[in-house]
């Protein structure tokens, strides 16, 4: 199994520990560090809309818990005819802890759909050069 593959193996898993008894909408996330290490997260719905959170803020809370900073890859995995990118919230949440060339992949349970940079799908971020 490549490094891509485990984090794919790892976004799947975490899709299918989703709870999402409102949307039927299961959606799970891998993030790799700049380290290799690998934390997963899934979307946790609330029947309180808008209380439930997102696979990628799931990921990035257990990868900030662990200590890490730095996103080096991101998948993102759900079942959808088109390909699923993070939310407009997670491209910012992303964009705190990675770069513009972090390469972000969406996918389904048969693998890698498309793939864009962080940059691509966040021009022009906000970032702590704004507040200098």
């Amino acid at each position: 199994m490549t490094e891509s593959d485990d984090l794919l193996a790892a976004a799947i898993a975490a899709r299918e520990r989703a709870y999402a008894p409102y949307s039927k909408f299961a959606v799970g996330a891998a993030i790799r560090t700049r380290s290799g290490a690998i934390y997963s997260g899934c979307n946790v719905e609330n029947v309180s809309y808008p209380e439930g959170c997102c696979a990628e803020t799931s990921a990035i809370a257990a990868m900030v818990v662990a200590g890490e900073r730095s996103i080096a890859e991101v998948v993102v995995c759900a079942e959808s005819d088109a390909p699923v990118t993070p939310c407009g919230g997670c491209r910012q949440r992303l964009a705190e802890f990675g770069r513009a060339d972090t390469v972000v992949r969406a996918a389904g349970s048969q693998g890698t759909r498309a793939r864009w940079t962080l940059g691509e799908l966040l021009p022009a971020a906000f970032s702590l050069d704004n507040q200098e």
